[in-house]
């Protein structure tokens, strides 16, 4: 369900202006294949803005911001453990992430609704006046994620909008 991939598919390459190290992993204790013990290694991350919007009818509304330097796994991290049991990796394989929520204090980076409306307890205003606790029929959500270098020597590098909107469940024949 709701899987999508965005029209562009940037490199590492291309990503390589807004990498920055990443936060120190605290949470748990890190297996040894996903640890960045080497000498002159570092875990890094890329500085991407990402923002999810919902629209009603014609009006959007901007329901999370955050970052995929959030993540607490790197992609160095993530590919190790997808491969450590034998499963293979190609040239040209895509990898996501999953959600990625940004600060527990700011609910605007929570990065599902789930989150969002407390698992459906807290309802959240959208800008047309409704409002929200999961999808419904007919909603569009849109991805957008991008790169700038906040020193203005680095190019803007976008991701293109990904969206998709919620279709009714066909009729089941019983």
């Amino acid at each position: 369900f709701a899987t999508s991939v965005s029209p562009w598919i940037v490199t590492l390459e291309a990503l390589e202006p807004f990498s920055e190290i990443a936060p120190e992993q605290t949470l748990a204790t890190v297996s040894d294949y996903l640890s960045h013990s080497s000498p002159g290694r570092k875990r890094m991350t890329y500085d991407i803005k990402l923002e999810v919007g919902l629209s009603c009818g014609e009006v959007e509304t901007i329901v999370t911001k955050s970052n995929f330097k959030h993540l607490y796994w790197t992609m160095d991290q993530m590919l190790a453990h997808h491969t450590v049991t034998g499963c293979n990796a190609r040239c040209g394989d895509l990898i996501a992430t999953g959600t990625i929520t940004g600060s527990r204090e700011d609910p605007m980076s929570f990065g599902s609704l789930l989150e969002k409306s407390w698992a459906g307890s807290k309802p959240f205003q959208l800008e047309n006046g409704e409002t929200r606790t999961y999808l419904n029929d007919g909603d569009k959500v849109t991805l957008r994620g991008f790169c700038c270098g906040g020193d203005g020597n680095a190019p803007r590098v976008g991701f293109g909008e990904c969206t998709g909107v919620v279709l009714p469940s066909p009729e089941a024949n019983v």
